[in-house]
């Protein structure tokens, strides 16, 4: 009796973790931009590939994307996309060097803003972030629905940030017109002091640059640096995820709900929103900051937002 009690349990404890190990994660891709873009993917080492690798999204549509419970990888957008004359297509930002539409095995060219997960790692938590290491090409937003443990909040970079890139690190669009990019300080100048290798590799040793603090002041929960961890990198589980581009900066809390958010760090600087040539608006960064100083913070806030939704990345 005993001995067929211990085996009933053995299979439903067994039948519970197979269960728990491969019950699947969303991501719901969202694009909030004023233009398409060509979300790509790329898996880990020793991690379950996906059904797909990349696929064309319009402006406001979305599509959901099953995940293994146990994959890691990352997720990024390209930008400007085409094919070429040789009939391969390419894209001017986030490129990943396949040539179709489907990234396969290859991840993005940098500059890149980079959403990266580690699902039912250490402790069965998901490990997940929103990356500028490899410099910057599109706002993004990660929003956690459901789970539980951890701290489940929300983190990217929502700021618009090419038009305010320093002139040394932004890639320019191939027929003009404005910044397709930002790249990193690492990926600009190649110096170990910016890469945080050889004699800079450890994280008592390399430490913030101004280039990488530039990232950080506008997107504080983002990763700016290779060591920026402690700010950078949130935990859940059993969860589903929103990844989001382009997303309004203002209008965030609409997907955060009532949760409490415990992040040490704010998702928006509201002193560093740049922006850059404002297309036909006709307005400047020098006039923002003057409108700033001069009305109170709500209604500062409510014009940005205003002028976000005339003004989003074309």
């Amino acid at each position: 009796m005993d001995r067929r009690h211990l085996s009933s349990t053995f299979v439903l404890l067994l039948f519970i973790s197979f269960f728990s190990e491969v019950n699947p994660a969303s991501f719901k891709i969202v694009n909030k931009c004023r233009h398409t873009i060509w979300p790509g993917f790329l898996s880990g080492a020793n991690t379950a590939h996906l059904t797909t690798t990349g696929f064309v999204l319009k402006p406001g549509k979305s599509r959901t994307v099953t995940i293994p419970k146990s994959w890691s990888g990352r997720l990024w957008g390209r930008t400007l996309c085409g094919v070429d004359s040789s009939r391969k297509f390419v894209c001017q930002s986030g490129d990943c060097g396949s040539g179709q539409i489907e990234c396969s095995v290859n991840g993005a060219k940098p500059p890149a803003t980079l959403a990266e997960f580690t699902l039912n790692g250490a402790g069965g938590l998901d490990f997940y972030d929103v990356s500028l290491v490899d410099g910057y090409n599109l706002p993004m937003l990660i929003v956690v629905k459901g789970g539980k443990g951890g701290n489940c909040s929300a983190t990217g970079c929502l700021l618009e940030l090419n038009g305010a890139c320093p002139s040394e690190l932004r890639v320019a669009r191939q027929n003009g017109g404005g910044g397709v990019g930002c790249r990193s300080a690492c990926e600009a100048f190649g110096d170990p002091e910016y890469c945080c290798s050889g004699a800079f590799g450890t994280p008592d040793v390399c430490r913030p640059s101004r280039y990488s603090l530039f990232f950080k002041h506008a997107c504080p929960r983002a990763y700016s640096y290779a060591y920026d961890d402690t700010t950078s990198t949130y935990t859940c589980a059993g969860a589903d995820y929103v990844i989001m581009f382009c997303p309004p900066p203002y209008t965030s809390q609409k997907e955060f709900g009532a949760r409490k958010d415990g992040a040490l760090l704010p998702l928006v600087n509201k002193s560093m929103i740049y922006i850059s040539s404002l297309h036909a608006n006709g307005a400047s960064l020098s006039g923002l900051l003057q409108l700033q100083s001069t009305v109170p913070a709500a209604s500062f806030a409510m014009a940005i937002f205003l002028f976000w939704q005339l003004i989003l990345p074309l």
